[in-house]
């Protein structure tokens, strides 16, 4: 394990009122709830943030009150999300005024550029801004795969601080790992809920997981395991929590993958009384009683209700 970032860094959800506004007050508490799962840093503003969605304020709002609940206890990572460069530069530099302890940055989007832009994209925010940044590979949401010879380079040179994978190309996370093997405090995070023992195995510092709001001791035991050695038990409980990741299959196509997947954690938290509300962020619907019942079902076989 690193000793810059490692470990469990959950990407916080978004609590809404019924009427949509932020839930500041849920949002403390979740926080709380994180901070006593045993997590080592909080990811603010990430994609299940819900923050294509959100306007500046809200994100403001957001950075700020986990910013205030954590108060120093773990670094904050924090999502400086915008289509090109110099409006990434101006998010970063807002986010760090906020409390920001590094920034997860993607490709550029909308805008439709190629490795090398995106290489001049990385350095140019680095030149910028004095704190440590995390490459996001997300293509699903950017449409452009982050090579892994383009990573690495950006390690080596300092550039980049790490990558939070979540492209969901098992083969290429697998071949940064190796790549980037020398390359001092360069931390590797899959975004991958369900394979989380063989993605540390394999030599990530750790993971960054959106059913880890939901229960974020049980990926701290899992990771835990995985550092003692006991890759059994670390199985174990991966296998648990895949059972648990069954809550985002219960919408059954009936909305989208972004209102199904945040929505059943949402749902879950409200169940589990740590957040007021399983509100979406407009136009995303909420789950129904029908899905909510059945995720009801999943968290009282794992013992979280």
């Amino acid at each position: 394990m690193s000793s810059q970032f490692s470990g469990v860094i959950p990407p916080v959800v978004t609590p809404r009122h019924a009427d949509g506004s932020i839930d500041t007050a849920s949002l403390q508490n979740l926080t709380k709830h994180l901070l006593d799962g045993g997590v080592s840093g909080l990811f603010v503003l990430g994609s299940s943030a819900e923050v294509p969605y959100m306007t500046n304020a809200e994100r403001e709002l957001v950075v700020s009150t986990i910013a205030a609940a954590n108060a120093g206890a773990v670094p904050l990572i924090v999502g400086a999300n915008e289509q090109t460069t110099n409006r990434v530069i101006e998010e970063a530099k807002r986010v760090i005024d906020l409390g920001a302890d590094a920034i997860v940055v993607t490709s550029m989007y909308y805008a439709i550029g190629n490795a090398d832009e995106t290489e001049t994209h990385f350095r140019s925010i680095h030149a910028a801004v004095d704190t440590p940044i995390f490459a996001y590979d997300v293509p699903v949401r950017t449409h452009f795969k982050l090579p892994t010879d383009l990573l690495v380079r950006l390690g080596r040179d300092g550039v980049i601080a790490g990558v939070k994978d979540s492209s969901g190309d098992d083969v290429s996370f697998r071949q940064l790992l190796l790549a980037a093997r020398e390359i001092d405090n360069f931390d590797i995070f899959t975004g991958h809920e369900v394979v989380v023992d063989g993605a540390l195995l394999g030599g990530a510092q750790g993971v960054v997981p959106g059913l880890g709001n939901v229960d974020p001791r049980g990926y701290r035991n899992l990771v835990d395991a995985a550092v003692a050695g006991d890759w059994a038990k670390a199985a174990a409980e991966q296998d648990r929590l895949a059972d648990l990741f069954e809550i985002v299959y219960t919408p059954n196509g009936r909305v989208s993958g972004g209102a199904a997947g945040l929505g059943a954690f949402k749902t879950a938290l409200q169940i589990m009384g740590i957040i007021e509300s399983n509100t979406m962020s407009n136009p995303m619907p909420a789950l129904n009683e029908e899905e909510t019942t059945a995720i009801k079902v999943i968290l009282e076989r794992n013992s979280l209700v």
